[in-house]
C-alpha cells in the first residue's frame, strides 16, 4: 500500500518536473549564447554546437528550480484534493509521504553537485575547443559583416579590411592597428594580406603576413614601406579562463601550482620577461662606453676600445655599444648616441658588416620564459668589408640568445620566486622599474585573488548543491500549508527561502574575494544561509506534525 503511494507520488512529481526542465532548459540555453553570437558572430551551426556546450551550465540551475515547482505544485494538489486527510487517517504518517520528494530532492543535489564539479567545466571546455576551431571563420565573417575586427581578449589589435576571401585566407585593402589605452601605437597599411591560425593547447596565434606594406608608429619613429611584414597575434581563450569553468581536480592542482592558472601564467611571464630585460640592460650599462668618434666605422679606436657587448646567434655574432641605454616599457631597451654595431660570421669569426645610427632598440621576442632577443637599427649607415657601404631604412637583427650572464642570476626554476620582491630587489643593483613594480603588485593581487576564487567556489558549489536538497523539503511543506489557495501561491513562497540562498552565496563569494575582509566571513555567510533554511524547514515541519 505505502509503496504503491510512493510510486504514484514519484510519478506526478516526474510529471511535473521533466516538462519544467525542459522548458527552462530551452530558454535558458538561448539567452546563453547570446554573448558569443554578440562578441564573436558565430554561424547557425555554431550556435546550435554551443547551445549542447552550455547545456550543462543551464541544466545547474534549471534541475532545482524545475524540482521545487514540481514539489510545490503535486504536494500542494495533493493536500488540496484531500488525498493526504485521506492518507493520514488510514494511519499514514507525514513524513512517510515525503519520501518521494526526498529522494527527488537527493538526486537533483547529486546532479547538481556532479554537473558543478566535473560535467559543466568540461563541456566549458569543448565550448572553447568549438570556438577555437572556428576562429578563423569568426574573423572572416565580422570582418565581411562590420568592415573590422578587434582581437580578443582587450581589442588591442585590430584588423580593418574592404574585402575578405575566407576561402583563400586573404584580406585586401588592410589595415592593421595597434591600441594601448587612448593611444595608437602602430598602423599597418598592405595592399592585401594572408591570414593564418597556428593552435596550441592554451591559445591560438594569428599568423597574418601583409603584402606591399606601408608602417606608421610613434612620434619618434619614422615611417617606412616594406615587401611584407609578419605579424603574430596570440588569440586567447574566447570564453576567459577562471576558476568557476575548472574541475575539482583542476581547482586542486591550480591550488598546488599557481602557474597552471592562466591569467597567472600571462602576469608571471610578462613580469619574468621585463626583469630579463632590465637585467640585460644593467649588464650592458657595465660593458658598454661611449664610442670614440671616427670617420671610418672600422677604425683602431673603435676596435681597441673595450667597451662593445657581445650577443650570439645561430649564425652569427654581433659586438655593439652605444653612448645611452635606458630601459623602456614593453620589454625593451632603448640605445642612443652613436651606436655602433658589428657583425661576425659565427663559424670563420669574420668581420661581416659595421652599422652606425644613431637610435636602436632591442626586446623579447618568442617564448617569454625562453625568450630571444631581436635588434631593431633604425636608419643605419652599413659599411662592408670588400669597401661597399650604404644607408638602409630599418635593419632587424632577430634570434639573439639572452646572455649567460643574465640568466645564471636566477637561482631557482620556480618563476613566482624568480619575480618575487626579494629577488628582484638583490638582482638589481639600480631597482626594479616604474613597469615591474606595477606587474609585481599586479601578480600579488591576482594570486591573493585566485586563491580565494578558489576557497569561494568550492564552498558555493557546495552550499547551492545541498542548499537544493532543502529547498525542495520547504517547498513541500509550504505546499501543503498553501493548500487552500492557489498552487502558485506556495511556488512563490517557496521562492522565497532559494532567493536568500542564492543572494548569501553571491554576496559570500563577494566579500571572499574581497582583499579587504576576511575570507572566512564570505564562507561563513554561505553556510550561514544554508543553516537558516535548514531551521526553516525544521519550523516548518514542526508545525505540519503539530497540527
Amino acid at each position: 500500500m505505502v509503496f504503491t503511494l510512493h510510486r504514484y507520488i514519484l510519478r506526478e512529481l516526474l510529471k511535473v518536473f521533466i516538462p519544467s526542465a525542459v522548458a527552462l532548459t530551452l530558454v535558458l540555453s538561448l539567452g546563453s549564447v547570446l554573448r558569443p553570437v554578440q562578441e564573436y558572430g558565430v554561424g547557425p551551426q555554431q550556435v546550435v554546437h554551443l547551445m549542447g556546450y552550455f547545456l550543462p551550465i543551464t541544466l545547474t540551475f534549471v534541475l532545482p528550480m524545475a524540482a521545487l515547482f514540481a514539489a510545490t505544485l503535486v504536494y500542494g494538489r495533493f493536500a488540496s484534493d484531500n488525498e493526504l486527510d485521506a492518507c493520514k487517517a488510514g494511519g499514514i504518517s507525514l513524513l512517510t509521504l515525503v519520501y518521494p520528494g526526498l529522494i527527488l530532492a537527493i538526486i537533483v543535489a547529486i546532479a547538481n553537485l556532479i554537473l558543478s564539479f566535473h560535467v559543466m567545466p568540461v563541456f566549458v571546455h569543448r565550448a572553447e575547443q568549438s570556438l577555437k576551431a572556428d576562429a578563423k571563420n569568426i574573423l572572416f565573417r565580422n570582418i565581411q559583416r562590420s568592415g573590422y575586427y578587434k582581437l580578443p581578449p582587450d581589442g588591442r589589435f585590430r584588423i580593418y579590411a574592404d574585402q575578405a576571401d575566407p576561402r583563400n585566407n586573404t584580406l585586401s585593402g588592410v589595415i592593421v592597428t595597434e591600441v594601448k589605452g587612448p593611444r595608437i601605437e602602430k598602423i599597418i597599411t598592405a595592399e592585401r594580406a594572408k591570414v593564418n591560425f597556428d593552435s596550441h593547447d592554451k591559445f591560438d596565434e594569428v599568423q597574418i603576413t601583409a603584402y606591399n606594406t606601408y608602417q606608421m608608429g610613434l612620434e619618434d619613429e619614422a615611417p617606412f614601406s616594406a615587401e611584407w611584414v609578419p605579424l603574430m597575434v596570440p588569440f586567447p581563450s574566447m570564453l576567459g579562463d577562471d576558476i568557476k569553468f575548472k574541475r575539482i581536480d583542476e581547482i586542486k592542482k591550480i591550488r598546488l601550482d599557481l602557474m597552471r592558472f592562466g591569467p597567472i601564467a600571462k602576469l608571471a611571464r610578462e613580469a619574468y620577461a621585463q626583469f630579463t630585460v632590465e637585467l640585460l640592460a644593467e649588464d650592458i650599462s657595465k660593458k658598454i662606453l661611449v664610442v670614440p668618434k671616427s670617420d671610418s666605422p672600422s677604425s683602431d679606436a673603435a676596435k681597441d676600445a673595450n667597451n662593445f657587448y657581445r650577443l650570439h646567434s645561430g649564425e652569427k655574432i654581433i659586438e655593439f655599444t652605444a653612448g645611452q641605454c635606458i630601459v623602456k616599457d614593453e620589454e625593451q631597451v632603448q640605445f642612443y648616441d652613436d651606436i655602433v654595431v658589428i657583425e661576425y660570421d659565427a663559424f670563420s669569426k669574420e668581420a661581416l658588416r659595421t652599422l652606425r645610427c644613431a637610435r636602436a632598440s632591442l626586446h623579447i621576442e618568442g617564448d617569454k620564459f625562453a625568450p630571444t632577443l631581436t635588434m631593431d637599427l633604425h636608419s643605419p649607415k652599413w659599411h662592408q668589408t670588400d669597401g661597399s657601404e650604404g644607408l638602409a631604412q630599418r635593419i632587424i637583427i632577430r634570434g639573439l640568445i639572452v646572455p649567460k650572464a643574465v640568466t645564471d642570476k636566477f637561482v631557482t626554476t620556480d618563476i613566482l620566486k624568480i619575480v618575487s620582491k626579494a629577488s628582484i630587489d638583490s638582482a638589481l643593483q639600480k631597482g626594479p622599474s616604474a613597469r615591474l613594480i606595477n606587474l609585481q603588485s599586479r601578480l600579488q593581487r591576482i594570486i591573493q585573488k585566485t586563491l580565494a576564487n578558489i576557497r569561494a567556489e568550492l564552498h558555493s558549489r557546495l552550499v547551492f548543491g545541498i542548499g537544493c536538497m532543502v529547498l525542495m523539503m520547504i517547498g513541500i511543506g509550504l505546499g501543503i500549508i498553501f493548500k487552500g489557495g492557489h498552487l502558485l501561491t506556495a511556488f512563490g513562497a517557496s521562492s522565497v527561502p532559494a532567493a536568500i540562498l542564492i543572494v548569501c552565496i553571491m554576496m559570500g563569494k563577494n566579500i571572499t574575494k574581497n582583499p579587504y575582509t576576511q575570507v572566512s566571513s564570505g564562507i561563513v555567510l554561505m553556510w550561514g544561509s544554508l543553516v537558516f533554511l535548514f531551521v526553516l524547514a525544521v519550523i516548518i515541519y514542526r508545525k505540519l506534525l503539530r497540527n
